[in-house]
């Protein structure tokens, strides 16, 4: 006998609406060989009873769970969030359900949730790897069957594709920007120096500062608010300060902006100033912020419907499908000219 208030099952869906558990299978699975009028009756049935199916019984089937995680390194980044939200939409186009998960950069942490999803049966995994050298992380995702696409940063040595951006370009055009302004000693200023972006980006702008023959002027020491603070304070008062800083990531652009802001320096007139990532107020400040600006939406949008192309073949073949090992998609940032870098703009 049905206990009182257990949720309906297949076989109570198909006693009310007068078909067989075959049919009503096949309405839940998306309709196929089920003639329109039994299709509307059934899916009426479904809704009336809030009929939901059994999950875990269409995993041993080897159905698709339709859930997808996503492993950022934090939520409350706007650069990550909006990949995110790209990504999202996507699943929602494939029927499926994201988990966003943050890691903080901490490869433990990232373990954790990718085995925390796979427990859950993830149909595949999206992910900004918290190190591009990891052999452990590379290792496990050559391992298992869930199909796998890192974006923002690649995974070395494993077999999964990446979406990035071509940041190495990207700082070399923004350091070539502000030395075209006639800036000589351009301050390159950030942290996280382990980071494949980071790396990239001071490749970048290594290579513009040695092609027009100035000293490059590096300084990756800055975490938050009080160390950006202390080394713009303590280059502005070397015997050689800087005439431009480069920041590598949005959260330095602000800290710097607001200490020389503090420190009443004039921006550009004394200080240049170009940022990485664009922001949300970068266009309303005074001076407004010269930035590189990302693709996020499309980082998140592409990285999404690999990721898709993987999972919907595998289902269709039976085999995990996934891209050449090393496999990249590069896209292009582009520079968005304010006022703190010297250009004019108008008001």
């Amino acid at each position: 006998m049905k206990a009182y208030g257990s949720p309906p099952t297949l076989s109570d869906v198909a006693r009310k609406a007068g078909v067989g558990i075959t049919t009503v299978s096949r309405v839940v699975n998306g309709g196929d060989q089920v003639s329109p009028q039994t299709l509307q009756r059934v899916k009426k049935v479904i809704q009336q009873m809030g009929f939901i199916p059994n999950q875990a019984a269409r995993v041993l089937k080897g159905e698709r769970t339709k859930i997808i995680g996503i492993l950022i390194p934090s939520i409350a980044d706007p650069f990550f969030s909006t990949c995110a939200e790209a990504a999202q939409q996507i699943a929602r186009a494939n029927d499926s359900l994201l988990i966003v998960a943050g890691t903080n950069n901490d490869p433990r942490l990232e373990m954790e949730s990718i085995r925390l999803l796979l427990r859950h049966s993830a149909d595949g995994l999206l992910l900004v790897p918290a190190n591009d050298q990891n052999s452990e992380l590379a290792a496990f995702l050559n391992s298992m069957s869930a199909a796998a696409v890192a974006f923002d940063r690649p995974v070395f040595s494993s077999r999964i594709g990446s979406v990035v951006t071509d940041n190495l370009e990207a700082a070399y055009r923004a350091t070539q920007h502000l030395i075209q302004h006639g800036h000589q000693r351009i301050l390159c200023l950030c942290g996280e120096s382990q980071l494949y972006t980071l790396r990239e980006r001071i490749s970048g702008y290594r290579k513009a500062m040695e092609e027009a023959r100035l000293p490059s002027l590096v300084d990756m020491n800055v975490k938050d608010y009080r160390s950006a603070e202390y080394a713009i304070e303590s280059h502005l008062s070397s015997d050689f300060p800087p005439d431009a800083i480069l920041t590598l990531k949005n959260s330095t652009t602000i800290y710097a902006f607001e200490t020389l802001q503090k420190l009443e320096v004039p921006i550009p007139q004394k200080i240049a100033l170009m940022g990485f990532d664009d922001f949300e107020l970068a266009g309303t400040l005074r001076p407004s912020i010269s930035v590189v600006q990302q693709p996020a939406e499309d980082l998140g949008r592409v990285a999404a419907e690999l990721l898709f192309e993987q999972i919907l073949n595998r289902h269709k073949t039976k085999r995990v499908s996934t891209p050449k090992r090393g496999s990249q998609i590069k896209l292009e940032s582009r520079l968005v000219l304010r006022a703190s870098c010297g250009c004019k703009v108008a008001s």
